[in-house]
Protein backbone atom coordinates (compact mmCIF):
# COMPACT_ATOMS: atom_id res chain seq x y z
CA UNK A 1 0.00 0.00 0.00
CA UNK A 2 0.99 3.75 -0.43
CA UNK A 3 0.86 6.38 1.66
CA UNK A 4 -1.81 8.09 -0.12
CA UNK A 5 -3.71 4.95 0.47
CA UNK A 6 -3.22 4.97 4.18
CA UNK A 7 -4.19 8.08 4.52
CA UNK A 8 -7.49 7.80 2.96
CA UNK A 9 -8.11 4.81 4.57
CA UNK A 10 -7.76 6.99 8.01
CA UNK A 11 -10.15 9.82 6.86
CA UNK A 12 -12.92 7.00 6.17
CA UNK A 13 -12.68 5.93 9.58
CA UNK A 14 -12.89 9.44 10.85
CA UNK A 15 -15.97 9.79 8.78
CA UNK A 16 -17.40 6.27 10.28
CA UNK A 17 -16.72 7.44 13.86
CA UNK A 18 -18.19 10.98 13.57
CA UNK A 19 -21.85 9.54 12.03
CA UNK A 20 -21.62 6.69 14.92
CA UNK A 21 -21.25 8.98 16.95
CA UNK A 22 -24.16 11.61 15.76
CA UNK A 23 -26.55 8.97 15.91
CA UNK A 24 -25.66 7.70 19.84
CA UNK A 25 -26.16 11.32 20.33
CA UNK A 26 -29.44 11.37 18.38
CA UNK A 27 -30.80 8.16 19.72
CA UNK A 28 -30.30 9.66 22.99
CA UNK A 29 -31.73 12.89 22.56
CA UNK A 30 -35.10 11.10 21.20
CA UNK A 31 -35.31 8.31 24.18
CA UNK A 32 -34.81 11.78 26.88
CA UNK A 33 -37.59 13.35 24.85
CA UNK A 34 -39.80 9.96 25.16
CA UNK A 35 -39.27 9.92 28.96
CA UNK A 36 -39.76 13.59 29.35
CA UNK A 37 -42.57 12.84 27.27
CA UNK A 38 -44.01 10.11 29.10
CA UNK A 39 -43.42 11.57 32.67
CA UNK A 40 -45.34 14.56 31.36
CA UNK A 41 -48.48 11.88 30.41
CA UNK A 42 -48.41 10.24 33.75
CA UNK A 43 -48.30 13.77 35.86
CA UNK A 44 -52.06 14.66 33.01
CA UNK A 45 -53.08 11.46 33.29
CA UNK A 46 -55.07 12.42 36.58
CA UNK A 47 -57.42 15.22 36.66
CA UNK A 48 -58.32 15.98 39.99
CA UNK A 49 -62.18 17.35 40.48
CA UNK A 50 -64.16 18.96 43.01
CA UNK A 51 -67.33 18.17 43.92
CA UNK A 52 -68.80 21.67 42.20
CA UNK A 53 -67.07 20.58 39.07
CA UNK A 54 -69.77 17.58 38.28
CA UNK A 55 -73.61 17.84 38.22
CA UNK A 56 -76.19 14.84 38.76
CA UNK A 57 -78.66 14.42 36.03
CA UNK A 58 -81.84 14.04 37.36
CA UNK A 59 -85.60 14.47 36.28
CA UNK A 60 -86.17 18.30 36.84
CA UNK A 61 -89.35 20.26 36.26
CA UNK A 62 -88.33 22.81 33.47
CA UNK A 63 -90.11 26.37 32.68
CA UNK A 64 -90.42 26.78 29.12
CA UNK A 65 -90.50 30.45 27.92
CA UNK A 66 -90.44 32.41 25.22
CA UNK A 67 -87.56 35.53 24.60
CA UNK A 68 -89.56 38.60 24.73
CA UNK A 69 -88.59 42.35 24.78
CA UNK A 70 -89.52 46.08 24.08
CA UNK A 71 -89.69 49.25 25.34
CA UNK A 72 -92.10 49.73 28.55
CA UNK A 73 -94.97 52.08 28.23
CA UNK A 74 -97.55 53.87 30.54
CA UNK A 75 -101.29 52.54 29.89
CA UNK A 76 -102.45 55.88 30.15
CA UNK A 77 -100.91 58.85 28.35
CA UNK A 78 -102.58 61.80 27.43
CA UNK A 79 -101.96 65.15 24.84
CA UNK A 80 -102.82 68.31 26.43
CA UNK A 81 -103.84 70.14 22.82
CA UNK A 82 -104.93 73.81 22.28
CA UNK A 83 -108.56 73.61 21.57
CA UNK A 84 -108.64 77.57 20.20
CA UNK A 85 -106.07 79.53 18.66
CA UNK A 86 -104.36 82.46 20.56
CA UNK A 87 -101.89 83.46 22.94
CA UNK A 88 -100.68 80.86 25.15
CA UNK A 89 -100.46 82.16 29.05
CA UNK A 90 -99.43 80.56 32.19
CA UNK A 91 -97.84 77.37 31.18
CA UNK A 92 -95.87 76.99 34.11
CA UNK A 93 -95.10 72.99 34.27
CA UNK A 94 -92.51 71.24 33.32
CA UNK A 95 -91.13 68.15 32.11
CA UNK A 96 -91.21 65.65 35.77
CA UNK A 97 -93.74 67.85 37.48
CA UNK A 98 -96.76 65.99 38.62
CA UNK A 99 -100.19 67.08 37.79
CA UNK A 100 -103.62 66.23 38.68
CA UNK A 101 -106.64 65.70 36.52
CA UNK A 102 -108.71 68.75 35.69
CA UNK A 103 -106.02 70.83 37.11
CA UNK A 104 -105.45 73.76 35.04
CA UNK A 105 -102.03 73.53 32.70
CA UNK A 106 -102.42 76.58 30.76
CA UNK A 107 -104.70 79.36 28.72
CA UNK A 108 -105.28 81.04 25.95
CA UNK A 109 -105.43 85.11 25.78
CA UNK A 110 -109.80 85.17 26.28
CA UNK A 111 -110.68 88.76 25.32
CA UNK A 112 -111.30 88.14 21.71
CA UNK A 113 -113.82 84.91 22.46
CA UNK A 114 -115.27 87.26 25.25
CA UNK A 115 -116.52 89.75 22.65
CA UNK A 116 -118.11 86.68 20.48
CA UNK A 117 -119.99 85.47 23.07
CA UNK A 118 -121.28 88.97 24.02
CA UNK A 119 -122.06 89.54 20.44
CA UNK A 120 -123.82 85.97 20.41
CA UNK A 121 -126.07 86.89 23.77
CA UNK A 122 -127.20 90.21 21.81
CA UNK A 123 -128.24 88.42 18.61
CA UNK A 124 -129.73 85.95 21.05
CA UNK A 125 -131.49 89.20 22.81
CA UNK A 126 -132.81 90.74 19.42
CA UNK A 127 -134.22 87.36 18.23
CA UNK A 128 -136.18 87.31 21.41
CA UNK A 129 -137.61 90.93 21.27
CA UNK A 130 -138.50 89.77 17.16
CA UNK A 131 -140.59 87.19 18.53
CA UNK A 132 -142.02 89.16 21.26
CA UNK A 133 -143.23 91.65 18.23
CA UNK A 134 -144.45 87.93 16.07
CA UNK A 135 -146.12 87.30 18.73
CA UNK A 136 -148.18 90.44 19.04
CA UNK A 137 -148.73 90.73 15.32
CA UNK A 138 -150.18 87.07 15.32
CA UNK A 139 -152.19 88.12 18.26
CA UNK A 140 -153.87 91.10 17.12
CA UNK A 141 -154.54 89.44 13.74
CA UNK A 142 -156.27 86.91 15.19
CA UNK A 143 -158.79 89.19 17.00
CA UNK A 144 -159.32 90.93 13.79
CA UNK A 145 -160.06 87.48 11.78
CA UNK A 146 -162.39 86.45 14.96
CA UNK A 147 -164.17 89.80 14.37
CA UNK A 148 -164.44 89.38 10.21
CA UNK A 149 -162.26 92.69 9.71
CA UNK A 150 -159.32 90.46 8.05
CA UNK A 151 -159.03 87.50 6.06
CA UNK A 152 -157.35 84.00 7.22
CA UNK A 153 -154.97 84.50 4.78
CA UNK A 154 -153.34 87.37 6.82
CA UNK A 155 -153.26 85.18 10.39
CA UNK A 156 -151.33 82.56 8.45
CA UNK A 157 -148.57 84.98 7.05
CA UNK A 158 -148.34 86.72 10.78
CA UNK A 159 -147.91 82.88 12.35
CA UNK A 160 -145.59 81.82 9.68
CA UNK A 161 -143.43 85.13 11.04
CA UNK A 162 -143.92 84.19 14.55
CA UNK A 163 -142.24 80.44 13.46
CA UNK A 164 -139.75 82.20 11.51
CA UNK A 165 -139.01 84.51 14.97
CA UNK A 166 -138.78 81.81 17.52
CA UNK A 167 -136.54 79.79 14.74
CA UNK A 168 -133.99 82.64 14.52
CA UNK A 169 -133.73 82.98 18.35
CA UNK A 170 -133.14 79.07 18.63
CA UNK A 171 -130.46 79.53 16.58
CA UNK A 172 -129.10 82.61 18.42
CA UNK A 173 -128.98 80.18 21.31
CA UNK A 174 -126.82 78.00 19.70
CA UNK A 175 -124.57 80.12 18.38
CA UNK A 176 -124.28 81.54 22.46
CA UNK A 177 -123.55 77.94 23.88
CA UNK A 178 -121.41 77.62 20.71
CA UNK A 179 -119.10 80.87 21.36
CA UNK A 180 -119.42 80.05 25.80
CA UNK A 181 -118.05 76.94 24.65
CA UNK A 182 -115.33 78.60 22.66
CA UNK A 183 -114.44 80.21 25.58
CA UNK A 184 -114.36 77.83 27.94
CA UNK A 185 -112.31 75.92 25.72
CA UNK A 186 -109.27 78.80 26.40
CA UNK A 187 -108.78 76.95 29.21
CA UNK A 188 -106.04 73.80 29.29
CA UNK A 189 -106.65 71.06 31.90
CA UNK A 190 -104.52 67.90 32.79
CA UNK A 191 -107.15 65.41 31.73
CA UNK A 192 -105.38 62.51 33.87
CA UNK A 193 -103.06 62.24 36.98
CA UNK A 194 -99.28 61.87 36.32
CA UNK A 195 -96.59 63.72 35.04
CA UNK A 196 -95.46 65.88 32.81
CA UNK A 197 -92.85 64.23 30.33
CA UNK A 198 -92.97 66.81 27.70
CA UNK A 199 -93.70 70.75 27.34
CA UNK A 200 -94.50 71.38 24.08
CA UNK A 201 -94.91 75.15 23.80
CA UNK A 202 -93.85 78.52 26.00
CA UNK A 203 -95.54 80.86 27.54
CA UNK A 204 -96.56 83.90 25.38
CA UNK A 205 -95.88 81.55 21.91
CA UNK A 206 -99.00 82.05 19.57
CA UNK A 207 -100.33 78.46 18.99
CA UNK A 208 -102.77 76.88 16.68
CA UNK A 209 -105.50 74.77 16.57
CA UNK A 210 -104.45 71.23 17.89
CA UNK A 211 -101.42 72.20 18.68
CA UNK A 212 -99.50 70.13 21.34
CA UNK A 213 -98.83 71.74 24.52
CA UNK A 214 -97.86 69.38 27.04
CA UNK A 215 -97.79 65.47 27.33
CA UNK A 216 -98.91 63.49 30.49
CA UNK A 217 -97.79 59.99 31.75
CA UNK A 218 -99.15 57.91 34.54
CA UNK A 219 -96.72 56.03 35.79
CA UNK A 220 -98.87 53.86 38.34
CA UNK A 221 -99.24 51.44 35.21
CA UNK A 222 -96.90 50.56 33.08
CA UNK A 223 -96.82 47.71 30.19
CA UNK A 224 -94.53 45.85 27.98
CA UNK A 225 -95.41 44.96 24.26
CA UNK A 226 -93.85 42.51 23.19
CA UNK A 227 -93.52 41.34 19.23
CA UNK A 228 -93.67 37.31 18.79
CA UNK A 229 -94.39 35.45 15.81
CA UNK A 230 -96.77 33.67 14.49
CA UNK A 231 -95.49 30.43 15.96
CA UNK A 232 -94.94 31.13 19.38
CA UNK A 233 -97.89 33.58 19.78
CA UNK A 234 -99.94 30.31 19.51
CA UNK A 235 -98.65 29.01 23.15
CA UNK A 236 -99.42 32.56 24.57
CA UNK A 237 -102.27 33.04 26.95
CA UNK A 238 -103.80 35.83 29.10
CA UNK A 239 -102.18 35.18 32.96
CA UNK A 240 -99.07 33.86 31.84
CA UNK A 241 -96.21 35.29 34.03
CA UNK A 242 -92.64 36.60 32.93
CA UNK A 243 -90.01 37.71 34.34
CA UNK A 244 -88.00 41.21 33.21
CA UNK A 245 -85.00 42.69 33.23
CA UNK A 246 -85.24 46.51 32.65
CA UNK A 247 -82.26 48.63 31.71
CA UNK A 248 -80.97 50.46 34.62
CA UNK A 249 -82.26 47.88 37.23
CA UNK A 250 -80.49 45.32 39.03
CA UNK A 251 -83.46 43.72 40.32
CA UNK A 252 -86.27 41.73 38.17
CA UNK A 253 -89.48 42.91 37.64
CA UNK A 254 -92.69 40.43 37.09
CA UNK A 255 -95.09 40.59 34.89
CA UNK A 256 -97.96 39.03 33.47
CA UNK A 257 -100.25 38.75 29.98
CA UNK A 258 -103.25 41.05 30.27
CA UNK A 259 -104.06 41.31 26.17
CA UNK A 260 -103.44 39.71 23.21
CA UNK A 261 -103.94 41.35 20.14
CA UNK A 262 -106.18 39.28 17.72
CA UNK A 263 -104.71 40.67 14.63
CA UNK A 264 -101.05 39.65 12.96
CA UNK A 265 -99.28 43.16 11.77
CA UNK A 266 -99.83 43.62 7.91
CA UNK A 267 -96.03 43.07 5.95
CA UNK A 268 -94.24 41.05 9.10
CA UNK A 269 -96.93 38.77 10.51
CA UNK A 270 -96.10 39.28 13.64
CA UNK A 271 -98.65 39.18 16.72
CA UNK A 272 -98.35 42.10 19.63
CA UNK A 273 -98.83 40.94 23.93
CA UNK A 274 -99.43 43.39 26.41
CA UNK A 275 -97.31 42.36 29.48
CA UNK A 276 -98.73 44.75 32.80
CA UNK A 277 -96.02 45.27 35.14
CA UNK A 278 -96.95 44.41 38.45
CA UNK A 279 -95.03 46.78 40.47
CA UNK A 280 -93.53 49.38 38.36
CA UNK A 281 -91.97 51.65 40.79
CA UNK A 282 -88.94 53.14 39.93
CA UNK A 283 -89.81 52.51 36.44
CA UNK A 284 -89.79 55.17 33.75
CA UNK A 285 -92.07 55.51 30.57
CA UNK A 286 -89.53 54.16 27.31
CA UNK A 287 -87.14 51.82 29.07
CA UNK A 288 -86.45 49.05 27.27
CA UNK A 289 -86.90 45.65 29.08
CA UNK A 290 -86.07 41.85 28.06
CA UNK A 291 -87.09 38.58 30.00
CA UNK A 292 -88.34 35.38 29.23
CA UNK A 293 -92.41 34.86 29.22
CA UNK A 294 -93.29 31.54 30.78
CA UNK A 295 -95.64 29.36 28.55
CA UNK A 296 -95.31 25.98 30.23
CA UNK A 297 -93.60 23.06 32.57
CA UNK A 298 -92.38 20.08 31.33
CA UNK A 299 -90.15 17.15 33.66
CA UNK A 300 -87.38 15.47 32.09
CA UNK A 301 -83.92 14.75 32.54
CA UNK A 302 -81.93 17.81 32.14
CA UNK A 303 -78.26 18.87 32.45
CA UNK A 304 -76.91 22.24 32.46
CA UNK A 305 -77.34 23.97 28.59
CA UNK A 306 -73.30 24.60 28.74
CA UNK A 307 -72.61 20.79 29.41
CA UNK A 308 -73.71 19.55 26.01
CA UNK A 309 -70.42 19.33 24.17
CA UNK A 310 -70.72 20.44 20.33
CA UNK A 311 -67.56 19.78 19.20
CA UNK A 312 -67.77 16.46 17.39
CA UNK A 313 -70.43 15.63 14.76
CA UNK A 314 -72.29 14.12 17.53
CA UNK A 315 -73.58 16.27 20.89
CA UNK A 316 -72.20 14.63 24.40
CA UNK A 317 -71.95 15.68 27.68
CA UNK A 318 -68.91 14.27 29.53
CA UNK A 319 -69.62 12.23 32.50
CA UNK A 320 -67.46 10.28 35.39
CA UNK A 321 -67.76 6.47 35.29
CA UNK A 322 -65.62 3.95 36.82
CA UNK A 323 -63.30 7.14 38.03
CA UNK A 324 -62.42 7.96 34.44
CA UNK A 325 -63.94 10.80 31.60
CA UNK A 326 -66.61 9.29 29.54
CA UNK A 327 -68.32 10.90 26.43
CA UNK A 328 -71.52 10.00 26.64
CA UNK A 329 -73.55 10.78 23.43
CA UNK A 330 -77.01 12.62 23.98
CA UNK A 331 -79.95 14.35 22.13
CA UNK A 332 -80.64 17.51 23.32
CA UNK A 333 -84.16 18.31 24.15
CA UNK A 334 -86.65 21.30 25.37
CA UNK A 335 -84.92 24.57 26.81
CA UNK A 336 -85.89 25.89 30.34
CA UNK A 337 -85.69 27.41 33.68
CA UNK A 338 -84.59 25.35 36.97
CA UNK A 339 -83.95 27.99 39.34
CA UNK A 340 -81.78 30.84 38.23
CA UNK A 341 -80.01 27.84 35.53
CA UNK A 342 -80.50 27.36 32.12
CA UNK A 343 -81.54 23.42 31.93
CA UNK A 344 -81.76 21.20 28.43
CA UNK A 345 -83.82 17.88 28.51
CA UNK A 346 -81.64 15.10 26.98
CA UNK A 347 -82.18 11.78 25.98
CA UNK A 348 -79.46 9.12 26.27
CA UNK A 349 -78.41 9.88 29.62
CA UNK A 350 -79.63 7.53 32.82
CA UNK A 351 -80.56 9.78 36.00
CA UNK A 352 -77.95 9.60 38.29
CA UNK A 353 -75.17 10.11 35.95
CA UNK A 354 -72.04 12.54 36.89
CA UNK A 355 -72.02 14.90 34.52
CA UNK A 356 -68.83 17.32 34.22
CA UNK A 357 -69.26 21.07 33.95
CA UNK A 358 -68.73 22.63 30.65
CA UNK A 359 -66.83 25.21 32.31
CA UNK A 360 -64.01 23.07 32.65
CA UNK A 361 -63.58 22.56 28.65
CA UNK A 362 -62.77 19.00 26.71
CA UNK A 363 -61.30 16.65 28.68
CA UNK A 364 -59.56 13.62 26.80
CA UNK A 365 -62.13 9.91 27.15
CA UNK A 366 -60.48 7.70 29.38
CA UNK A 367 -58.60 9.88 31.64
CA UNK A 368 -58.41 8.90 35.30
CA UNK A 369 -60.67 10.95 38.01
CA UNK A 370 -59.91 11.89 41.66
CA UNK A 371 -61.91 14.05 43.44
CA UNK A 372 -60.74 16.62 45.69
CA UNK A 373 -61.40 15.61 49.06
CA UNK A 374 -63.29 18.31 51.32
CA UNK A 375 -61.49 20.28 53.75
CA UNK A 376 -61.47 18.64 56.95
CA UNK A 377 -63.76 20.90 59.41
CA UNK A 378 -61.32 22.55 62.36
CA UNK A 379 -61.24 20.92 65.38
CA UNK A 380 -63.19 22.55 68.35
CA UNK A 381 -61.57 24.88 70.27
CA UNK A 382 -61.08 23.16 73.91
CA UNK A 383 -62.91 24.70 76.83
CA UNK A 384 -61.23 27.64 78.70
CA UNK A 385 -60.72 26.14 82.29
CA UNK A 386 -62.80 27.20 84.75
CA UNK A 387 -61.73 30.09 86.86
CA UNK A 388 -60.87 28.87 90.40
CA UNK A 389 -62.61 31.10 93.24
CA UNK A 390 -59.91 33.37 95.06
CA UNK A 391 -59.93 32.81 98.64
CA UNK A 392 -60.70 34.97 101.30
CA UNK A 393 -57.72 36.12 103.23
CA UNK A 394 -58.33 35.48 106.47
CA UNK A 395 -58.56 38.09 109.18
Amino acid sequence: MTKNHYKWLAAGLAVVLIAVGGARALSARKAKQDAVAQAGAKVQAVVELAASDVFKAASRELAQGLPISGSLKAVNTAIVKARAAGELQGLTVREGDVVKAGQVIARIEATEFLARLKQAEQQADSAKAQIDIAQRQWDNNKALVDQGFISKTTLDTSQNNLSAAKATHQAALAAVDMARKTLQDTVLTAPISGVVALRAAQPGERVGVDAKVVEIVDLSRLELEATLSATDSVGVRVGQQALLQVEGSGKPFAARVVRINPSAQTGSRSVLAYLAIDNPEGLRHGLFAQGTLGTGRVSAVAVPLSAVRTDKPAPYVQVVENDQVAHKPVEPGVRGESGQEIMVAVKGLAAGAQVIHGGLGPLREGTAVKFTAPPAAPAPAPAPAPVAAASKPSP
